[in-house]
Parts: C-alpha cells; structure tokens; sequence
C-alpha cells in the first residue's frame, strides 16, 4: 500500500478545524447500548502511529452520541456520525475527515476489530474498550507581555512589527510556512490596514464562521422588514413536507438556531464529501432537507448551548427559501450591497479571485478552498480586511450610516444591526450570546472567530470603547489559532494592558 502517512494523519487537524468550538452528533440504527463507553486503538503505517479514542454512548429515541480524538494531533471531539450495530457488524463516519470505521465487536464485547477508511486508503484499527478516557492536554498558562502606553491605530504597526518579530522567524509567520496575515483595525473613527508574510493588504480570504454573524443579521433585518419573527418555527419557513410538527412539546425557532441552542448535532449526520479537501462542496439543499426531515424540529426544555455549524447553515438556508433567492443573493440584498461591500461574498467574483490568497495547512501545506452549498450561512463568505472594517464599522455606529447604504433593504440597517446586538441565553461562563455575535460579560466586546481546512480568522468590536479589529490568515488552526491570540493581543495593544504573548515556539 502506497500511504503518505503525515499527509495521512495531517487531514485530521486540517479537516476537523471548521470552529474552534467542537462537540458530539448523533445518529443511529438498531440497539446500540452494547457499544457504549471508550475505545482506544492505534494506526499503524510504517515505523509511524496514531492513537484514536471514540467516546460511544446511547442517546434518546434510540440515538448514538459519538466523538473521535486524534490524541496524538491533540485534536479531541471530532464528529463522529451514522453509528450503526447489526448484529455484530458495527460503523460509523467521521464526515469532517472524510474517514470512517467498520468491523465486528467481540463476543465478549471488550474489543473492535475492523479497518479504518479514509482517502481512498484503509488500515486495520482494533479498539479496547477502557475504564478511563485519555482526557484533553491542559492548555498552557498564557504567557503575557508587559504593558505598554495605549496605542493609538497610528502608531500601532511599529508596536506590531515588534511584537510580530518572533513569529516571522520561526513561528506562525515564518517563510517556511508561507504564513499571511493581514490586519484592519478601526477606533475612533480612524482606519488602518496592514499585512505581514505573504498577504497584501487587499488579499482575499474565507472568514470561516465570522460568515455566521451575517446570517445572524440576515435574521435580524428580515424581523425589521416583518417577513419573519425570531420565535418562528424554522419548520415553517422550510418547503411544505420537509418536516414534520413535533407531536408534542417545543420545536426549533430561528432565535434559537441563531443563539446556539437549537439541540442541532455539530453536523449532518448525512455528509459524506466525495473529495475531503472541500467537505461542504456537495452537501446540498435535498440532502440538508432529509437531514432535517429524518431528525426532526423537536427543541428539548432547556436545551443547552451547543455549538452547531449545521443549525447556523439551516438558518441560512430557511432565511433563503422565505426571500425566494440564493442565500449569496440573499446577503447581497440585506448586507453587502447596502454597505457597498464590493470584495464580500460567497462565490468569488473575477476582482475577488485576482486576490484570493492561498490557504495553506497548520503544517504549511497548501489547502483547498472550502466551497460551502446549503450550509453557506454557517461560513461561506470570503472577504478583504478593507470590507470587514466596513462591516465592524458600521457595527459600532449603526446610527451614523452613508445615506447610500440607507437605500432599500439598507433602510432597516440601523434598527438591525442594534437588533442583532441583544443578548439572548449563555454561551459559556462570562459569555453571552446575540445573533450569532459572543458578548464578553467583563469587557462590553463583541466577537467571532473562524477556521476552514486553510484560513483562521478573528473579529471584535467595542461600541464602549469604540475599537474594532479584524485579523485574517492564510493558514488553518491547529492546538490554537494564531489569528485569535493575535487579535486578543491587539485589543490588550489597544487598552494598554499586559497583552497575550505572540512569541510561539519555533516550528518542527
């Protein structure tokens, strides 16, 4: 068998990094109890090997929770979907790799033996079953640099280049791993925009799940316009016999797709991507349909917050079917058109792909793009740093709009944008959450990240203290983003307070 084993084992890292944010789906046939706890086995290609856990435990209604960690990539919660057990015969698929199990469990039901399938290739994976799951490396203390005198957007490059001088040598930033950064930054009214590596200043990148802001407000302009409500079933705006009304009990709004508590898997429990490099690409809308159809719109009391590309890219699509037009045309019409946002959008346009930089691996390796179909809402949307300061701005002073983007659909865009602003539930410990934007309870900022298989991405703004910033990459998250720590550490620049360190270790 001719394997390529980093190549190999690198899609795990390079494909299971959409956001930052990771959890279990579900999805199940037969009675699927007997395979409930932790398995552990190991890879072998070579002198090479990778460890893999998959956590199994049985759900409501016959359903299977599922997750896979890559423990030697520190890669943990990867989406694992379509578990099944007949009999002895037992599967499941890991749809964010492209990769998937199947083999038998034992007699005694301590053991899986079967083949791992991912690429084209295969190898043989045994698992035991364990007493004790190998838990998740604590992150690291983070490192932070002394305080200096607040920076003002005028003299924050010569504070960046600085800061930045480690990075461009042997870590994030280095030549060797063709690393771009490009940087915009807005207070007080004042703009900058600069680049390190080998971005422009006008390169072109995906922004990731940033895009789920847009469909958050997307939302929140459509409410203004009275086409649909916040507590609206999305049931109802899906075509008639999609799914059926739960029997009982509450069902899924758009506010609580747009908060995060829809109790939507992580992803489609039917995505299977003909080519691993672009796993959106051939999910479409009837697939999204059966998804939804088969699964249900039931909302459990209480649901939890729960991470969910798949319920932000169902929002986008429901918001899609009610306008009777393209989700792309869609953000057109409500957003970039209105904010003269010429170099945003879902597809490239010819001036868009003249400067679309090329995405590239944590390790270094060029990347596809990432061509999302039905899902396009949940982190479609590439852009320059130039639109996204458009966008930031008029985040933080949607009262003081051109009167050009007041035009149209841009006549709700004051009313919207401080629409999209308002809290609905938890997210975390300190975080809330508004229509798609994380509110930071301590510091008043609003904010988003993204990641596809080759670019990262970092927005926040501050109305209280009239900042925003937006950092893009070239170069998919690994253990960490390098564009979040870079953003966290622009706004620590910003305020004057010690700021995340941007010293990294050199690379392997």
């Amino acid at each position: 068998m001719n394997l390529s084993f980093p190549r190999f084992v690198a899609r795990f890292l390079a494909l299971s990094g959409f956001l930052l944010v990771v959890g279990m789906t579900l999805f199940a046939q037969s009675n699927l109890s007997a395979l409930d706890g932790v398995w552990l086995g190991t890879l072998f290609a070579g002198p090479q090997t990778l460890r893999l856990q998959v956590h199994l435990q049985a759900g409501v209604a016959g359903s299977q929770n599922c997750a896979l960690d890559s423990i030697d990539q520190r890669a943990f919660g990867i989406v694992c979907t379509q578990v099944t057990m007949n009999g002895d015969t037992v599967s499941f698929d890991v749809p964010a790799v492209g990769g998937g199990w199947s083999g038998k469990i034992s007699k005694d039901g301590k053991t899986l033996t079967g083949t791992w399938k991912q690429g084209g290739n295969a190898l043989p994976l045994a698992m035991q079953r364990q007493e004790i799951a190998i838990e998740p490396p604590k992150a690291p203390a983070a490192v932070f640099d002394a305080a200096i005198p607040a920076a003002g957007v005028a003299d924050l490059k010569t504070v960046l280049d600085a800061d930045l001088a480690s990075a461009l040598k042997v870590g994030a930033l280095a030549p060797e791993t063709h690393g771009g950064i490009t940087i915009g930054v807005v207070q007080h009214g004042v703009r900058r925009i600069f680049s390190y590596g080998t971005a422009a200043p006008d390169s072109v990148f995906e922004i990731g799940s940033i895009s789920k802001t847009f469909t958050g407000l997307i939302l929140a302009q459509m409410v203004e316009q009275g086409t649909v409500r916040l507590d609206e079933p999305v049931r109802e705006l899906l075509p008639r016999g999609t799914v059926a009304k739960p029997a009982s009990g509450g069902e899924i709004t758009l506010l609580d797709l747009s908060d995060q508590h829809s109790g939507l898997p992580r992803l489609p429990g039917n995505m299977h991507p003909a080519d691993p490099r672009d796993p959106y690409a051939d999910y479409n809308e009837t697939l999204l349909y059966t998804f939804i159809g088969q699964h249900g719109v039931g909302l459990a009391p209480d649901a939890p917050f729960g991470y969910s590309n798949l319920g932000v890219g169902l929002l986008g699509q429901a918001l899609a079917d009610r306008a009777g037009k393209p989700y792309a045309d869609l953000l057109h019409q409500q957003i970039t058109g209105p904010l003269k946002m010429a170099d945003t959008g879902v597809a490239l346009s010819a001036g868009m792909r003249a400067h679309f930089i090329e995405g590239h691996t944590g390790d270094g390796r060029p990347a596809a793009a990432w061509d999302l179909n039905a899902l396009a809402g949940a982190g479609g949307i590439r852009s320059t740093a130039a639109d996204m300061l458009t966008y930031l701005e008029a985040q933080l002073h949607s009262d003081q709009l051109p009167p050009g983007a007041l035009t149209g659909a841009g006549k709700t865009l004051p009313a919207a944008i401080a629409a999209s602003h308002v809290v609905h539930a938890e997210a975390m410990p300190g975080t809330h959450i508004a229509l798609n934007w994380f509110h930071n309870d301590a510091t008043g900022s609003y904010w988003h990240n993204g990641a596809t298989g080759g670019y990262s991405s970092y927005a926040v703004f501050n109305p209280g203290k009239d900042f925003a910033v937006i950092v893009l990459s070239n170069t998919a998250a690994g253990q960490e983003s390098f564009a979040d720590r870079l953003g966290e550490h622009i706004v620590h620049r910003l305020e004057g307070t010690p700021a995340i360190s941007l010293a990294m270790e050199p690379r392997p």
